[in-house]
């Protein structure tokens, strides 16, 4: 099971990828890098499972003299939720700035923005 996480998780960051590469629309481009997003924080989440062991909560079924050797470490998921919502903040903010292009320019097309080019 872990290595069918796995495989899916680099199986979206590789289509985020491509879709990010690929695309000359922004807004395509934005579903594909939050789409390779998701395949990072789930390749995470894979990595930190262990099988055969329970959640980090310390009560009566998992006393804390064992509780180092039958809980998961708990870091994996935390960096998960801070990437989910760091993710989040950046999506956001790239939206926010392709709607402030199509105003400017009325075009989502990448190939139309050559101000800066020499």
């Amino acid at each position: 099971m872990i290595l069918v996480a796995m495989a899916a998780g680099f199986l979206l960051i590789l289509m985020g990828l491509y879709g990010a590469l690929t695309n000359r629309n922004i807004l395509r481009m934005i579903v594909a890098f939050t789409i390779a997003s998701t395949g990072v924080n789930l390749v995470l989440v894979s990595v930190g499972y262990i099988a055969g062991r329970t959640a980090p909560i310390l009560d009566a079924a998992v006393p804390v003299a064992k509780a180092a050797e039958r809980i998961i470490d708990p870091v994996p998921q935390a960096l998960v939720l801070t990437a989910i919502v760091i993710g989040l903040g950046i999506t956001a903010l790239m939206l926010a700035y392709a709607f402030k292009l199509y105003e400017t320019k009325r075009t989502l097309d990448i190939s139309k923005f050559t101000e800066l080019k020499g």
